[in-house]
């Protein structure tokens, strides 16, 4: 799920039926066809809608009303991306790498404005060091463009300078019951919100919303 304020509407990503719903303000609901499965969505700085589709390895960009604007096939070693935010710069960040499906890699990539080449990386084999991940799934980024990633399985929240160098941690495990799935950053309030998943038989059974101060 994500939001645009210049559009007062909500974007919902429905993974089972491969669309994007769209609510208003005023609770009008329509929703378009993504044709393969949206793993995340993001709005860029043209008010457009990011929807990460992990199995194709692709950002597929729409307008806000579902125009499929243009479709980006990330790098061959950008396996399983869970999340992709568009830059000010034009430049991509994008996390990608999955325990389930065998990854050996997972890390955070800053990518170029067509997504070919791949200009800075943090994180590599998996791990629970400093430096490595076990499924970076979400991101935010603020109006410095430093990144903010959820570890799921670490879990934890680090952050990252906008050429992706290690800063620190701004949430530990200690500080979550479960597991960190989802962020949002209140970058006016500097409020990071993150969702503290349990995770048992596959699935996720019960969850909450945990607000940090940054």
């Amino acid at each position: 799920m994500t939001s645009c304020e210049h559009y007062h509407c909500v974007y919902i990503a429905d993974h089972d039926v491969m669309c994007i719903h769209r609510v208003d303000v005023q609770g009008a609901i329509t929703q378009w066809l993504v044709n393969d499965r949206p793993s995340s969505l993001s709005v860029n700085k043209a008010h457009n809608v990011l929807v990460t589709c992990r199995v194709v390895r692709k950002i597929k960009e729409f307008s806000s009303h579902g125009v499929l604007l243009r479709q980006m096939t990330l790098p061959d070693d950008v396996i399983n991306p869970c999340h992709a935010i568009q830059l000010t710069t034009g430049h991509f960040v994008v996390c990608h790498g999955s325990r389930v499906r065998g990854d050996a890699v997972h890390r955070v990539c800053l990518l170029s404005d067509d997504v070919t080449q791949i200009v800075h990386t943090h994180g590599g084999q998996r791990g629970s060091d400093t430096g490595q991940y076990d499924v970076p799934c979400s991101l935010a980024v603020d109006d410095n463009e430093f990144v903010f990633v959820a570890d799921l399985n670490n879990g934890r929240v680090t952050l990252l300078s906008p050429t992706l160098n290690y800063i620190r941690q701004v949430v530990s495990r200690d500080k979550l019951k479960w597991l960190p799935r989802s962020l949002h950053l209140d970058v006016q309030r500097r409020r990071l919100y993150v969702t503290d998943n349990d995770f048992k038989d596959g699935k996720f059974t019960a969850g909450r919303v945990v607000v940090f101060s940054v």
